[in-house]
């Protein structure tokens, strides 16, 4: 297992116990309300999660390792930033999707950049959200108003995470 997963589930961990603990000496009638929260939001998010995974296994068995780094690879970082950018405003689906598939685009070999590009465009510019909820709820001139300079962000975002992260990977 990689050491940085072992850190993040040893931080929730003792995250999770702490409060947990918190709850209980507060009121432990609490605790088992908590759980039956956690219970119905998993009970809500499964499938999706489920066909995140499912997703990224899928492309990790369809997509050749030579056609991921030519296209997300540390070669053609430019191409690849580009190509991240695009993927991320017409990919669908929410962080349940979004999150296993560049995990494991990681895992695959992706560079930090156009992976970073992906992430920023699908979270700034998602135009499959624009369109449902931005525009309808707070009107095209205020959506056009955000978009148009989101749409420089991600390549930028893209470049400078792209440094960070081999900065701090070190």
């Amino acid at each position: 297992m990689n050491r940085s997963l072992d850190l993040t589930l040893l931080v929730l961990l003792v995250a999770t116990a702490l409060l947990a603990m918190m709850v209980a000496f507060k009121d432990l009638a609490m605790l088992g309300m908590a759980l039956q929260k956690s219970g119905r939001l998993f009970l809500g998010v499964w499938p999706e999660l489920l066909l995140g995974f499912v997703l990224a296994g899928l492309i990790d068995v369809l997509v050749p390792e030579a056609v991921l780094m030519k296209w997300l690879g540390e070669q053609h970082l430019g191409y690849g930033i580009l190509a991240g950018w695009v993927l991320g405003l017409l990919l669908p689906g929410g962080p349940y999707l979004l999150f296993p598939l560049v995990a494991n685009l990681m895992r695959q070999g992706a560079a930090p950049g156009p992976l970073i590009a992906l992430l920023t465009a699908k979270v700034l510019l998602s135009p499959i959200r624009m369109v449902s909820y931005e525009a309808p709820l707070l009107g095209w001139p205020m959506t056009l108003a955000r978009f148009v300079p989101s749409l420089v962000l991600p390549p930028v975002i893209a470049l400078l995470g792209h440094w960070l992260f081999h900065l701090f990977h070190k």
